[in-house]
């Protein structure tokens, strides 16, 4: 029986799930809201208790870097440490790594219905990978190409220099600079980045949103409601604000492909993507992620997929704990 999590700043999921001819079965799956728990330890004990079962392994992707078996969330105020969450398993070894190794340790889990392409690359691509994934925060992860199989490696690009491209964008950058000094790529490809975006249009005079939209977006989540009233055309500067996040998105997505030469294709996951797909889908996005001069060519003949299931992470944690458990 192995336990895998998928632990963010807004959810932490977790999952028992059984491993049989390399599928993977599930078994009991929790959603917890993250920031009502003191710690992963309280949430693990809470979710074990009450499925009434016992792992035989465990690992948990997290939103932050993990270095020595310990990290540091990057959205929570957790420390999370291997050792602790194995005694309190009473398991030999719990493993931790970041979140998006997780997605990315899960593509090969993953079935054609799992993925809509957002290009159509002639012939076999065959080569190193990556995977970027807005949601609260943005995370990257590459999966390199040996000749015969991947091996997955974790990064932390999402806090890389934003890079801005025009006019416009430097305005945002400038605007961003004052309130957070360092502007990130996760300042702005992110839920709260949205924010950020529609704040910036908003304060610089490019739009005044209209009543309905301020009180729904004091009464739930801001970015959702600023990204649904986008695509349903509801509000031009909503619509205003997905373009700007969608074409700034292709173009970290196109940096990440190019650094990691991911001939193999890159793939986007996280909770954002797939409700914003018909926005994806436009032309926007794809023109960020191509148009870098010379290296246009290239850049087209790499597939881009969106991962459509919301369980890539949990089956990556799983499948992540099985090999290296086999392994040891």
């Amino acid at each position: 029986m192995i336990l895998a999590g998928d632990i963010g700043g807004t959810h932490a999921r977790l999952a028992f799930f059984e491993a049989v001819d390399g599928r993977f079965s599930l078994v009991s799956a929790s959603i917890f809201p993250s920031r009502e728990y003191s710690g992963l330890d309280e949430i693990v004990a809470k979710f074990v208790d009450t499925s009434n079962l016992h792992p035989d392994t465990a690992c948990f992707g997290i939103a932050g870097p993990v270095r020595n078996g310990r990290v540091e969330a990057s959205n929570l105020p957790w420390i999370i440490e291997s050792k602790r969450l194995a005694d309190e398993l009473k398991i030999k070894k719990a493993y931790l790594i970041n979140d998006l190794e997780a997605n990315a340790w899960g593509i090969p889990a993953l079935d054609a219905k799992d993925v809509v392409e957002l290009n159509h690359v002639k012939g076999q691509s065959v080569g190193n990978q990556a995977v970027i994934a807005a949601g609260t925060g943005l995370g990257e992860a590459g999966m390199y190409w040996d000749g015969t199989k991947h091996h997955v490696f974790a990064c932390e690009g999402g806090h890389a220099d934003f890079a801005p491209r025009t006019q416009l964008e430097v305005e945002l950058f400038n605007y961003l600079q004052i309130r957070f000094g360092h502007v990130s790529y996760e300042r702005i490809v992110s839920g709260p980045g949205l924010i950020n975006v529609f704040s910036f249009l908003r304060d610089t005079g490019r739009g005044t949103p209209p009543q309905w939209l301020a009180d729904e977006m004091s009464q739930s989540d801001p970015a959702a409601a600023i990204s649904r009233a986008g695509i349903d055309s509801k509000c031009g500067l909503c619509e205003q604000a997905l373009d700007l996040f969608v074409s700034i998105y292709g173009a970290e997505a196109g940096n990440l492909a190019l650094k990691i030469m991911a001939m193999g294709g890159i793939y986007l996951g996280g909770g954002i993507a797939p409700k914003m797909l018909s926005k994806l889908s436009g032309p926007l996005f794809m023109q960020a992620f191509t148009g870098k001069g010379r290296m246009q060519a290239l850049l087209e003949s790499m597939p881009v997929r969106v991962i459509t299931n919301d369980r890539i992470a949990l089956l990556g944690a799983a499948r992540c704990a099985l090999v290296k458990n086999t392994a040891a």
